[in-house]
């Protein structure tokens, strides 16, 4: 059979045996037919709180969160639809805020692709920076005593709008909601106590769960302590179509979200397999190899031990250049050193999570990956094996594993999260 894998903007087709290969994806929704109708009626009859325009009195200032980049979130049909919505202020008392989290700044011409340039031109737009501390205040503590340092103008504005986009999150439980608010908008020390080492071993940091997720009972702490007056999350399915949305009380409409996500997106298996071949759902979702960590998270979770994850993701963006994930990969030279390194007790790095998360995997897995844009060197620096032909790859797989070795494909990589239902 022929599977087309998610990569970059096009894609990658591959050829596997038909009795061999298991194939998982999420379950297909089509698009709302009408999601300018459908986000207007959200907009205006939200659950548990009252309808955004009513919420917004003309003489105040209000800031609306959005995904940044590496997020296919929508927010060129839905930040249209917010700005009609609340146009009894003028665009001068709207400030949009990428919630970059650790990322680097989206450039103008992202920006212009993610928003449009109608309303690049007519907004005022902030790249969150977690490392600029003049671009940020205390807001208090958690009760595990995680000082929360968040932007100071998101802080400052009167009206706060979250807009997120749902998925399985490989240590967050789910993305959106109140991680638009903190990693999103949080400073680098609020975000490295959210990322520790002993956070992200814990093992309820993982896939769709959220209650009793030491990550995600951070976050939505730090959310309770400050509000969001109003919230927009979506779904969306492989084409980036939305394909339900939820508006009003952040974490009502989160739950809400989030269940109706692990019902179409977390698909249960009955044993693990050999081989597993993945992608990281193409662009843009697979512009890095930071970002790939995820679509090798997924198939991890269906991995039998010692068994070989084949991963491929376009990487535009390379390993990236900016964050601390090159140099602390290259740092050690095998799994087992990094994790010693990043478990010790006075270790603290920029990007050591995801690392960290890659590392846990490699103990119990061989990863081959393959770019286009990353150099074999590049690639065997961050202990995986360069895939230079996937075909030849899984014809040697096949021969290693044995002709009866079954393979799992997640060619929407971790779009689709199995786990094992016993």
């Amino acid at each position: 059979m022929i599977i087309k894998l998610d990569y970059g903007s096009s894609g990658l087709n591959i050829e596997l045996p038909d009795e061999l290969t298991t194939i998982i994806e999420p379950t297909f929704l089509p698009g709302i037919p009408d999601p300018i109708a459908a986000l207007t009626n959200a907009l205006r009859n939200p659950i548990g709180t009252l309808p955004l325009k009513k919420i917004i009195k003309p003489n105040q200032t209000v800031a609306i969160s959005i995904c940044d980049i590496t997020r296919p979130m929508p927010s060129s049909t839905i930040l249209p639809v917010i700005l009609e919505e609340i146009k009894h202020i003028s665009n001068e008392q709207i400030t949009i805020f990428i919630a970059t989290g650790t990322h680097r700044a989206n450039t103008l011409f992202e920006l212009d692709k993610m928003l449009g340039k109608n309303i690049t031109k007519k907004y005022k737009i902030i790249n969150h920076d977690a490392f600029n501390k003049k671009e940020l205040k205390s807001a208090g503590k958690t009760s595990n005593n995680i000082p929360i340092w968040l932007n100071k103008n998101w802080l400052e504005s009167d009206i706060k709008i979250t807009t997120g986009f749902v998925e399985p999150h490989f240590f967050a439980g789910f993305s959106g909601g109140p991680k638009m608010i903190s990693p999103g908008l949080a400073g680098f020390e609020t975000i490295m106590e959210l990322h520790s080492a002993k956070m992200i071993s814990n093992s309820n940091a993982t896939w769709g769960i959220t209650f009793g997720n030491p990550v995600h009972d951070s976050i939505r702490e730090i959310a309770t302590i400050n509000k969001v007056d109003f919230s927009i999350d979506v779904s969306i399915n492989k084409d980036h179509q939305i394909t339900s949305i939820y508006a009003g009380e952040l974490f009502t409409i989160h739950k809400a979200c989030s269940d109706f996500v692990k019902h179409i997106s977390m698909k249960p298996i009955k044993k693990q397999y050999p081989i597993v071949l993945t992608s990281n759902s193409g662009y843009p979702l697979d512009i890095n190899l930071y970002q790939a960590v995820k679509g090798i998270s997924a198939a991890g979770q269906a991995i039998k031990e010692k068994g070989s994850i084949l991963c491929v993701a376009e990487c535009k963006d390379g390993i990236p250049s900016n964050g601390k994930f090159k140099q602390i990969l290259e740092s050690r030279d095998t799994p087992e050193k990094l994790l010693k390194m990043i478990n010790s007790q006075k270790y603290q790095s920029h990007d050591q999570w995801q690392v960290q998360i890659l590392a846990q995997i490699m103990m119990k897995a061989n990863i081959s990956f393959m770019s286009e844009n990353l150099s074999n060197k590049e690639i065997k620096s961050a202990h995986m094996t360069p895939i230079n032909n996937l075909q030849d790859t899984v014809i040697q797989k096949l021969k290693e594993y044995g002709k009866k070795a079954e393979i799992l494909v997640l060619p929407q990589g971790p779009q689709t999260i199995p786990y094992i239902y016993k």
